[in-house]
């Protein structure tokens, strides 16, 4: 084993010292972006990318993650575990040099891993200073060795123990630091959804998750053979749409030591589904591979339809809209030095990787469309379709811009607008109803405050193409207000806004209309919730109150609590119906006033759950929609959609 060790190059040499471990307790936001329940799940994703690092380098078929009893995690792997002896520089054992100082690893250098989604050498280390305690065990050459740490210190040092019996590999258990996380008892859907992922993109690797928890005893084993192409299939099920064309476009190609592969499979929805990866690791925001990709679909869609003859001469060729309309793909790749945008990898920007991406897709998919004429046809058919609709979206535009032209202000008429003018200080509420509207218009603070009462019900642009959307009465004013365009028109710098909060009741109508604006949003101005300017107000639930004395609680429990504060005995309260219950101080004091008000910012955590969660909800299929609901109960109480 020593010498299989030594040809792939990976020894205690490999592991480099940047820099010292140094406040990751004190500000671990720097590192892990936030100590809510997304942070702590992070750090699952810190030792399992690790172990996914070792499949990457083909040491590791094996991956197993459990959730014990006390809400510790571990994380085992058979790969060939960290280098067992002293780094020279620090004269500290390997082991201890990877678990205690930040930026030290086997992946800036030499032979140790060629490709690598742990880059940057903080992710033992970073779990390591946030956990109560982390124990090892290192299975390396035969023999096993341990070590315990307690709040980044080591407490039990160094050891061999002997003989490993044939193991080899890592194994780390971890219990996050209550005195750090907001929320420390781990969801097993969370990482159950990242783990299903890591199975995807690394094929024939077997991820073995299990709930050892009383009461929620469960195993999942997850492993694809079929990888990215698998992956498109999970995703391009009845849920999302039927396909167009029966099978999964599956393209890869090599250069300079850099991987790429693209699948890809249209269905009959309106809604583009690309997600891409960068070594394994999520890029929500896109990057030079995505360009690489979109740019190639483009001219090898249009390519194939001018020389057939489906587009003629001089006409306009599809646009990237028309050709991604109902497109599920996956694009993943694996180079050896990726440069992302920070620790969060949530861009890629190597200029390299989009040349070979635009040149895989352009000369495969090329290849593909002239060996399957009847799925060429489909696929041009649909983008055909999307063009015509896009067409008639342009023009619905254009007659909504000459109207406007002819009245003083293209803005809404119900809009009452702030008189601040720079975005980094506005926030517009869209607000349910005009008795709200109009509490809202009474008690905002106009100089930054402004509100927008929606108008009838909103559009559900989930079954809707982009022409029914500009002509839809309810979609309309909030597309002037926010000033940003949406679909081609989409500019992020003309938003008018910097906060979008919207405001609805606390019941199942209330639910029903959020769920359709975000949907909304997701699917045409994305970038919205990309950058943070989506919000939910919270209005409150009930009002506890005692003579002179008031409270408003925001749940059941705050309710309870209020009451036994009042003192019980005389304290009544009243659950709102609606916003429009409250008189303007109410709806001030509990909802719109900066000091004291309840926000909740709507992120993309995983683009893959949110798009399969707006399909499930807002698509055509009944029974999808119906098992989601029964499925997830506790979290959309009576959702009636």
């Amino acid at each position: 084993m020593a010498n299989e060790m030594e040809k792939h190059g990976y020894d205690d040499s490999q592991i480099q010292v940047l820099e010292g471990l140094e406040a990751v307790r004190k500000r671990p936001g720097m590192y892990i972006g936030t100590t809510s329940i997304r942070g702590l799940h992070h750090l699952v994703y810190e030792i399992v990318d690790n172990s996914i690092d070792e499949a990457l380098a083909g040491e590791c078929d094996s991956i197993k993650v459990t959730i014990w009893e006390d809400n510790s995690v571990s994380v085992e792997d058979d790969g060939r575990g960290i280098p067992a002896g002293m780094n020279e520089k620090l004269g500290l054992p390997t082991l201890e040099v990877v678990y205690t100082v930040l930026h030290a690893g086997g992946k800036f250098g030499g032979e140790g891993y060629k490709i690598a989604g742990g880059l940057h050498g903080v992710g033992a280390s970073v779990v390591n200073a946030l956990s109560e305690w982390v124990e090892v065990e290192n299975c390396r050459d035969g023999l096993k060795y341990t070590e315990r740490f307690e709040k980044g210190a080591v407490a039990r040092p160094f050891k061999c123990e002997g003989d490993s019996n044939g193991r080899h590999g890592l194994y780390v258990r971890f219990k996050p630091d209550p005195t750090i996380f907001e929320e420390t008892v781990f969801d097993f859907e969370t990482i159950l959804t990242r783990m299903r992922e890591q199975s995807f993109l690394n094929a024939g690797v077997k991820i073995i998750l299990t709930d050892k928890r009383p009461g929620q005893e469960r195993e999942e084993v997850l492993h694809y053979e079929g990888g990215i192409i698998s992956f498109v299939e999970y995703l391009n099920n009845e849920k999302r749409g039927a396909p167009v064309h029966p099978e999964v476009i599956y393209m890869k190609g090599e250069e300079n030591g850099s991987i790429a592969e693209v699948a890809m499979q249209y269905n009959d929805s309106y809604n583009e589904t690309i997600i891409s990866f960068a070594n394994n690791m999520s890029t929500i925001e896109g990057g030079t591979h995505e360009t690489g990709f979109k740019t190639a679909l483009t001219k090898a869609i249009n390519d194939y339809a001018r020389a057939k003859g489906i587009i003629k001469g001089e006409d306009k060729g599809l646009s990237g809209d028309d050709v991604r309309e109902g497109l599920v793909a996956i694009i993943s790749v694996k180079l050896t030095d990726a440069q992302f945008e920070s620790q969060t990898k949530a861009k890629l920007g190597n200029s390299e990787i989009r040349r070979l991406v635009d040149n895989i897709v352009s000369l495969k998919l090329g290849e593909f469309l002239e060996e399957n004429p009847a799925s060429a046809k489909m696929i041009i058919e649909k983008a055909m379709a999307a063009n015509r609709a896009r067409e008639a979206a342009r023009k619905a535009r254009e007659m909504s811009r000459k109207k406007n032209a002819l009245e003083v202000s293209t803005l809404p008429g119900k809009l009452s607008d702030c008189n601040e003018r720079d975005s980094k200080y506005t926030e517009v509420y869209l607000v349910e109803g005009d008795s709200a509207g109009g509490s809202a218009k009474n008690c905002r603070d106009s100089r930054f405050q402004a509100i927008l009462p929606l108008r009838g019900k909103v559009l559900n642009v989930e079954k809707s193409r982009l022409d029914k959307v500009y002509s839809n009465t309810s979609i309309i004013p909030i597309i002037q207000a926010l000033g940003c365009g949406i679909g081609d028109d989409f500019d992020i710098e003309k938003l008018r806004y910097g906060k979008i909060v919207i405001m609805a009741d606390a019941d199942v109508d209330g639910s029903h209309i959020r769920i359709l604006l975000l949907t909304f949003f997701f699917r045409h101005m994305r970038p919205l919730i990309e950058q943070g300017h989506v919000y939910l107000a919270q209005p409150p639930l009930y009002k506890v109150y005692k003579g002179k004395q008031l409270r408003y609680a925001f749940s059941e429990e705050e309710k309870e609590a209020y009451v036994v504060e009042l003192g019980v005995s005389g304290v009544q309260s009243e659950r709102y119906k609606g916003l429009g219950e409250m008189d303007p101080e109410q709806l001030w004091d509990t909802t719109m006033n900066p000091e004291t008000r309840t926000l909740l910012k709507v992120t993309i955590e995983d683009a893959v759950k949110c798009d399969e969660i707006f399909s499930v909800l807002m698509g055509d299929m009944v029974e999808p929609r119906r098992e989601f609901i029964t499925e997830n109960a506790k979290f959309v109480e009576n959702l009636d959609i």
